[in-house]
């Protein structure tokens, strides 16, 4: 039914970069999720999929406690990211989130020039001592989005002044370019046409080589294409995870079944 393109990981193999325990999320008296488990291995990429309003965004968020801006929001539970838990006293939020990178739905570049796009990361953090230093990041980080060649003639012009696709991929030059460990999207291709969504899918296919990438996806053909692991949400709970393979062509729960096949939606 979907086509497999991407060779499967060897699950023995891959190493655990993301724990979750017992998650449980609750906005006001209203819950979200409920007892999420789920290992997220290393240089992979995972696909969370579902339907609108099954909690896979919220889960998403708690990776890199995007969920601590919201007021009513709570969380609960253990997330580690190499045994580490991101809810410990010691962890910094802010730090957490050059960690663990994060791309949304809808490209939002900054105000403000290509390459200043790309360099805020990097100088908040202050992981240049020099120009010639952030330039070579800059310069990295475009590259690894695919865009380099593209912009590398125009980059004091506007980030907002590129095409939606290349705002993205902009986007995506800013979340790497703080050296994560994981890059976290959100729907990233929802906005974009076919060709722009080929490129990203692309560079999500590269980017496994040196992150964990966990994506939602709204596309069941996309998850299909380029996740090695796949997770599916439902009414806030994680109902079935595994090889996206084998999460396609021989689900073992029924909603998983029934939401693949077009059943529920």
């Amino acid at each position: 039914m979907y086509d497999i393109k991407k060779s499967e990981l060897d699950v023995d193999q891959a190493k655990t970069k993301i724990s979750a325990r017992n998650v449980q999320v609750f906005y006001g008296d209203t819950q979200a999720i409920k007892d999420v488990d789920v290992d997220i291995e290393d240089k992979t990429v995972t696909s969370f999929i579902g339907p609108s309003g099954c909690g896979k965004s919220t889960f998403l968020r708690c990776i890199n406690r995007m969920n601590d801006t919201i007021d009513i929001c709570r969380v609960e539970g253990k997330i580690e990211i190499d045994g580490q838990d991101i809810h410990a006293p010691s962890v910094d939020p802010v730090q957490l989130r050059a960690k663990v990178g994060m791309v949304f739905q809808k490209p939002n570049p900054f105000p403000k020039s290509i390459y200043e796009n790309v360099a805020y990361g990097p100088k908040i953090h202050g992981m240049t001592r020099s120009k010639s230093e952030l330039d070579e990041v800059v310069e990295r980080a475009l590259r690894g989005a695919g865009l380099w060649d593209e912009v590398k003639d125009r980059l004091e012009t506007p980030g907002t002044g590129l095409s939606g696709g290349q705002q993205q991929r902009l986007c995506i030059a800013r979340a790497v370019a703080t050296q994560p460990e994981v890059l976290l999207m959100d729907e990233p291709c929802s906005a974009l046409d076919p060709i722009a969504t080929a490129l990203i899918e692309d560079l999500i296919d590269q980017l496994k080589q040196q992150f964990s990438v966990v994506i939602v996806t709204h596309s069941m053909q996309q998850a299909a294409r380029i996740s090695q692991r796949t997770a599916f949400f439902h009414l806030g709970n994680l109902v079935e995870y595994g090889d996206t393979n084998t999460i396609f062509t021989n689900p073992q729960d029924e909603r998983t079944e029934n939401y693949i096949t077009g059943r529920t939606g």
